[in-house]
């Protein structure tokens, strides 16, 4: 089976520390939200910006998709011809009408899941990848956890209907669909506010669910879901500038509840909070440490910062009152080439010098924080 080509692919990742820094301003933070569970993180930095029991078990229902959809992007082609099954379109649900033994090209299929909410697409690409739901949701599973570096979910179908062991958390979604925006086909597919589907039993002008798309256009996607165990499950991307987050809302009582409380929390951490990029000038490169040209940080709206490059293969980034941001040991590396700047903390990282292995400083890296367990706000 052919593999997409992601559209950026970091061959090198830095683990960066955070070691009791102090939280940034809890000014105008939201504290009615009718939604049982929220984050908000950083798109690019991972930062979390607000959270509500962002760690606490929940059912995601359709958000599920989300998963589907990056996992086919980078497991086959967007011209792979697939097959609809007998199963696929008989799943209960929102549907995009697909007809037994009809084939469509797995784009439109990915389309008609992210736009429509289609279960029978969903179905229908999960057996095309693995030959069966069950294969594919190890695939998932082994993805999520390998790839994106999460841990608390558990994912038991393609399509996010109700199982009892179909589990997961609204940090590890806002983490999952982080990694997601980063692939420019996913970003393309979600940011669709409309479609002119035609299939051999339907032909009809499918418009995205996610009804924001369509009342702010600095909403970029990502996917809403429903079904009654769940409540109604929401998970968004805006942005202002060069800052981009993702907002998760989970078991919130109605798809009303679902957008006040997004849009508060979009209000609320693009008011507070902005990504800076520093970029790091060739006279503080080190003889013995290769360090990015770039590095992201997370920090209050217009908060000035400054850095500091050590001899011993450190970067010391502060702000207002020497408040410490990040803290970069660029003795611990992990080399990959994993289509991620998410890695799980517990990777064995590799000590590489620059006389050892050169490599090239144009690679564009990203980064994260390690301290991910460790949220700005509580």
């Amino acid at each position: 089976m052919r593999k997409t080509n992601y559209p950026i692919i970091f061959s090198l990742l830095f683990i960066i520390t955070l070691t009791s820094f102090p939280s940034l301003p809890e000014a105008g933070k939201p504290s009615d939200l009718y939604s049982e569970a929220a984050v908000v993180i950083d798109a690019r930095t991972g930062e979390v910006l607000y959270e509500k029991n962002a760690y606490r078990t929940m059912y995601p229902a359709s958000i599920t998709k989300i998963i589907t959809t990056i996992v086919a992007l980078e497991e086959a082609g967007l011209s792979d011809d697939v097959q609809v099954s007998f199963d696929a379109v008989n799943v209960i649900g929102s549907r995009v009408y697909l007809l037994e033994e009809e084939i469509l090209p797995l784009e439109q299929l990915l389309l008609g899941i992210m736009i429509s909410s289609g279960n029978d697409a969903s179905i229908a690409v999960a057996e095309h990848i693995d030959g069966s739901v069950e294969a594919f949701a190890d695939r998932m599973n082994a993805f999520v956890r390998e790839k994106v570096g999460v841990e608390n979910s558990n994912f038991t179908n393609p399509h996010g209907l109700f199982e009892e062991e179909h589990v997961t958390t609204a940090y590890d979604m806002a983490r999952i669909s982080a990694y997601a925006m980063g692939n420019e086909q996913f970003r393309e597919i979600v940011g669709t506010k409309s479609l002119d589907w035609k299939g051999e039993g339907w032909e009809t002008t499918l418009y995205n669910h996610h009804d924001l798309m369509r009342q702010n256009d600095h909403i970029t996607g990502v996917k809403n879901g429903y079904v009654r165990r769940s409540g109604y499950t929401l998970v968004t991307s805006a942005f202002d500038g060069d800052t981009e987050v993702i907002v998760v809302t989970l078991n919130t009582p109605s798809r009303l509840f679902a957008y006040n409380d997004t849009n508060k929390l979009i209000d609320y951490s693009l008011a507070e909070y902005e990504t800076q990029v520093l970029s790091l000038s060739g006279e503080d490169l080190l003889t013995n440490h290769i360090i990015p040209e770039e590095l992201a940080v997370t920090t209050r709206r217009g908060e000035d910062v400054k850095y500091e490059v050590r001899e011993e293969g450190e970067i010391i980034v502060t702000g207002k009152g020497n408040r410490k941001i990040a803290h970069i040991d660029l003795e611990k590396r992990y080399l990959t080439d994993l289509p991620s700047y998410i890695i799980p903390s517990d990777k064995e990282t590799t000590v590489v010098k620059k006389q050892e292995e050169p490599i090239k400083k144009s690679i564009a890296l990203w980064f994260i924080l390690s301290g991910f367990n460790k949220v700005f706000n509580r």
